[in-house]
């Protein structure tokens, strides 16, 4: 395996701590809240409308971990399978740094011109690795390399 391919295995690992960490705080969140009683689970069985604000940032920067990151993932493992280069690494760990920025975005401040750029960044860093990867394909194929 190259070194091109531990890292950006790497950054697949590294963006996969992201979810995992959103959700220990989720929890940290809520049972406090359930316990107390503060927030009744009749009441969040069905629906997230009474959680607290904090509780739903954080919910929603976990369920957009299953959105562009999934996409990523894709895009790992067929980079994998082609033999990712230099282009790849950087464009999926500047992809990684931009997802832990939106996240971090969405639990604090929110703000949503800051948030929708750090996405905004992430789509374009994405949209830059999917093209490669095709255009690299599309340049194996025509070198007659097979399956």
């Amino acid at each position: 395996m190259t070194g091109n391919a531990l890292w950006l295995i790497a950054s697949l690992l590294v963006l996969g701590l992201l979810p995992l960490g959103l959700v220990l705080r989720l929890g940290a969140i809520r049972l406090p809240l359930v316990f107390s009683g503060k927030v009744k689970v009749r009441d969040i069985a069905l629906s997230r409308t009474s959680w607290p604000e904090d509780e739903k940032k954080v919910s929603n920067a976990f369920d957009n971990q299953f959105q562009l990151p999934v996409l990523y993932a894709v895009a790992v493992f067929i980079a994998l399978a082609m033999g990712p280069g230099l282009l790849e690494v950087v464009l999926g760990w500047a992809f990684v740094v931009s997802r832990y920025g939106h996240a971090a975005i969405h639990i604090t401040s929110n703000h949503i011109f800051r948030r929708f750029w750090a996405y905004c960044i992430g789509l374009g860093l994405l949209w830059a690795l999917w093209l490669w990867l095709i255009i690299r394909w599309v340049m194996l194929l025509a070198s007659g390399v097979s399956a």
